[in-house]
């Protein structure tokens, strides 16, 4: 009889001797991906090009040896972009580079912090906020990240910094436009949004973000901008050219290590963004890591708490030598995968190809327009709030909308910590309103009765089963033992809300892949609040 199980890779230095050729590849052409995005990120967050090099060489070289994640690549994300934009401007009171190394200070607590969070078991507080509330929270980074590099993107400095006033700015800046650099931009966000279409398998194969760097360039030696000089255009405007369109790196890449300034570490401002580090990137590496998990195909499960302790541990490095804070980062984990990753060591060898990249090649990556960088950012924040993203959290119910737009447009008009804390107030308010009590918000009543014959286990949930109260829950379905048979049963239940729907669907994928059965039963008399399959629901009458 044929054996159809699927041969899990091996891991650590057995799994290196396995599969070398293959992480060897896939960490190569995650490199490929890596490198511009690291340059661009850094620059939008207000920190040296350098500072995103440093944080995915350490994610790779150090954080694949203590992460508990097999396939997930460790670097910066755009997702903690304006955190970090935020604290230096905020830190640093106009001076750019005092706000860099007290931002430096911060990340480094941050990072320890992190650590905290993944030795105390915290892994698991990715299964309690809303999940219209983390949408709504990774859109309102996508438009604030557009807001920003929109103006990179066609050579013009804005006036202004909060994310409004930038979009008020931007007819004005239209007029202000650098033609040659708008070029540059504009075609590097043609390609980041056109070339995923082409069908050809070969090209397939190759990034987008390379292409942008192998188009944009060749347009900027064409352009001169490694010279200042001053040219005429259609108009018979005068404008200005020179290297500060272009990146720039230090010849010396130990020069470029700064130390983090701790004189401000305690005061109010640097707490609220060591907790804005903390918790975003946190919460942001569990939910990639979980993602990632799903699309592995060999199905293992990351440890998540240990994934914490070493993105932790990798972002108090990073503080310490000058670096931008590291997530489990979800666009290039899925490369990862796509080009044939099988074990941590692809991370490794990202990292690696980094290192020795920017040891010996700097004059090429200055070559590299700040334009082409800034195209790929407003492409990725573009991913991030997508119309696609609104009408996906409208299909799963009215007041799923309602939370996103409630958490995007408190961020946009505030901060990341008043719009998420607002987006999980308002989901509170409407289960209130749906009939929660007050003392079941974060205390869930149910039951686990066991058959030993048959090794069954129900679980009976009496009255509601929403986000702020499914900890304790997941707690008590982890404790029952793997490969049995686990009913769930909402007979005696009045709401259940999409979030616990949501975590429910991918615990009962995880259980079944581990050889046990997983049923959600007794829904009958809840009315969905949509037709989507993982939408809220409600009795129509109370019991």
């Amino acid at each position: 009889m044929k054996n159809n199980k699927i041969e899990v890779p091996l891991s650590g230095i057995a799994g290196l001797r396995e599969n070398w050729k293959s992480d060897l590849v896939s960490g190569f052409l995650v490199f490929l991906i890596a490198l511009p995005l690291c340059l661009g990120i850094s620059m939008a967050s207000g920190f040296p090009p350098v500072a995103g090099i440093f944080t995915a060489i350490i994610g790779g070289l150090v954080v694949t040896f203590l992460g508990g994640s097999k396939l997930t690549i460790k670097g910066p994300a755009a997702g903690l972009i304006i955190i970090a934009l935020g604290a230096v401007t905020e830190l640093g009171q106009g001076e750019p580079m005092l706000g860099y190394r007290l931002t430096l200070g911060v990340i480094v607590v941050a990072g320890i912090l992190q650590v905290i969070f993944g030795l105390v078991k915290s892994g698991i507080l990715a299964d309690f906020f809303p999940s219209a509330t983390v949408h709504g929270m990774l859109a309102a980074i996508g438009i604030i990240i557009i807001a920003k590099q929109l103006f990179t993107m066609i050579g013009v400095k804005p006036e202004a910094t909060e994310t409004l006033e930038l979009f008020a700015e931007l007819p004005h800046a239209l007029k202000e436009i650098n033609p040659d650099i708008a070029i540059i931009g504009s075609i590097s966000l043609l390609i980041m949004f056109l070339f995923p279409l082409f069908k050809n398998k070969f090209l397939k194969k190759l990034p987008a973000p390379l292409i942008v760097i192998l188009v944009a360039i060749p347009l900027g030696i064409y352009f001169d901008l490694e010279h200042e000089h001053k040219y005429l255009f259609l108009d018979g405007h005068e404008y200005t050219l020179g290297p500060k369109f272009l990146v720039t790196l230090p010849e010396n890449l130990l020069s470029a290590i700064t130390f983090p300034d701790f004189s401000q570490v305690f005061s109010m401002v640097s707490i609220k963004y060591i907790v804005m580090f903390s918790l975003v990137g946190s919460l942001e590496s569990l939910l990639s890591a979980k993602a990632i998990d799903s699309l592995d195909p060999y199905k293992r499960k990351s440890n998540m708490n240990k994934d914490l302790v070493g993105v932790g541990i990798g972002n108090t490095l990073a503080g310490f030598i000058g670096g931008l804070p590291m997530i489990s980062e979800i666009v290039r984990s899925s490369a990862n995968i796509n080009n044939g990753g099988k074990t941590a060591w692809s991370n490794f060898f990202h990292g690696a190809f980094l290192l020795v990249f920017v040891a010996f090649f700097p004059l090429l990556i200055h070559q590299i327009p700040l334009a082409a960088l800034a195209a790929m950012l407003v492409y990725t924040g573009f991913r991030l709030a997508s119309p696609r993203e609104f009408y996906n959290t409208y299909k799963i119910g009215p007041e799923q909308l309602a939370i996103f737009l409630v958490t995007i447009l408190f961020t946009l008009a505030t901060d990341l910590l008043i719009g998420i804390g607002l987006g999980i107030l308002t989901k509170i308010i409407f289960h209130l309103a749906n009939g929660l009590p007050l003392k079941y918000v974060f205390k869930p009543l149910f039951t686990v009765v066991e058959n030993q014959e048959k090794g069954e286990y129900t679980v009976d949930v009496f009255h509601s089963a929403v986000f702020s109260n499914y900890i304790k829950l997941k707690k008590s379905l982890d404790a029952l033992p793997k490969g049995k048979t686990i009913h769930i049963d909402f007979s005696h239940a009045n709401l259940v809300d999409h979030t616990v729907m949501e975590n429910l669907h991918y615990y009962q994928h995880d259980y079944e892949h581990q050889g046990g059965k997983f049923y959600l039963e007794g829904m009958s008399h809840l009315q969905k609040k949509s037709d989507h399959h993982l939408s809220s629901r409600k009795v129509s009458r109370a019991k």
